[in-house]
């Protein structure tokens, strides 16, 4: 097998990346959930965090701005401009949270203030930051509604919650989100409520704003059509630790490992429900109790005796190219085998 081994390559920060993650590990109550996940953003750029439900994806951007429940231990570092955001100071750690890296999560309603005008509950966040007036900041949150895409953001500025549908309450969990000018936004699965048509209108808001403010975005689904359509590289999560990263582009046309491959194959089923019985058997592993050898070999359709005995480690092919497989070399997957 040829390649650099991750123990090297992947230890060390990559220069000019705005967040480096390097060795992150999550242990809830002595059970280990995430094990050894690396990554970076560049500035500028979209990165999906792509795997089923389960598969410690959200522990890992929940790691980022230390919002993990009680009871958690966290290992590794998360680098954000230099600086680890795991031994960083509680205070100067709610200062950084919320402005210069900012998170919306699955759920809107239950993330909005139902009792409050969503315009009073963006205005809060701002001055939560920022040494501004009431009526400051009550216009930036206008001017925020606006640039989401709401429809008469005066009058969404007075309604509550309740009073909004899903999408357009997403649509004020994004605007709040930008309140205050972050330089990076995680998005933990944000159109899983919402329809298609719907969905379709969030990700290409998402798309827009990111290029046009030049932010940097943390994309967090288990859905790879979604993934497809906004980021410029994925990088695949099974059972609580990496198992590819590449481009989005070279997974879709060289899917080199089975999981992505079966994601492949599943999204070519259905890009809005993609069903992974298509094309794999049995459920997804769990970090909690992972099998022996490699974690996805239980239901690898390519696996043999060793990837049962043998835990891979994650080779880096090229820049930014990783995959954990003994044989991936030998497989050659590829767009063409999905449909084969």
């Amino acid at each position: 097998m040829t390649g650099t081994s991750a123990a090297s390559s992947l230890d060390a920060p990559v220069p000019g990346a705005l967040l480096n993650v390097r060795g992150l590990s999550v242990a809830i109550n002595g059970t280990q959930l995430v094990s050894n996940i690396g990554f970076e953003l560049r500035p500028g750029e979209i990165v999906g965090l792509l795997g089923e439900s389960g598969s410690g994806k959200t522990l890992t951007g929940l790691s980022v701005l230390g919002l993990l429940p009680p009871g958690s231990a966290v290992g590794g570092t998360v680098e954000f401009r230099g600086q680890n955001l795991l031994t960083m100071p509680r205070a100067r750690l709610r200062e950084v949270r919320g402005k210069a890296v900012s998170m919306i999560f699955q759920e809107p309603r239950a993330s909005l203030n139902p009792a409050l005008p969503v315009g009073r509950q963006i205005r809060d966040v701002i001055r939560s930051h920022e040494d501004v007036t009431k009526a400051e900041a009550d216009t930036r949150a206008e001017t925020l509604l606006r640039e989401v895409a709401l429809p008469d953001p005066r009058a969404v500025m007075k309604a509550r919650p309740r009073e909004l549908s899903g999408g357009m309450c997403q649509r004020v969990m994004i605007a709040m989100a930008l309140a205050c000018g972050p330089e990076l936004l995680i998005a933990d699965e944000p159109t899983t409520a919402l329809d298609a048509t719907v969905q379709a209108g969030i990700m290409r808001l998402l798309r827009r704003i990111a290029r046009t403010r030049q932010l940097s975005v943390l994309l967090i689904s288990h859905n790879l059509g979604v993934i497809s359509e906004v980021c410029d590289r994925v990088v695949v999560i099974y059972c609580g630790e990496v198992v590819h990263a590449d481009t989005i582009d070279s997974l879709l046309d060289r899917p080199l490992h089975p999981y992505s491959w079966a994601l492949l194959k599943a999204a070519q089923v259905d890009l809005d429900q993609p069903d992974l019985s298509s094309a794999l058997a049995g459920t997804a592993a769990s970090p909690a109790d992972p099998p022996s050898g490699c974690r996805f070999h239980p239901r690898c359709p390519f696996a043999v005796g060793q990837c049962a005995a043998t835990h891979p480690e994650l080779d880096q092919l090229a820049a930014g190219t990783q995959v954990r497989c003994l044989r991936h070399q030998e497989l050659q997957l590829d767009a063409a085998a999905v449909t084969a």
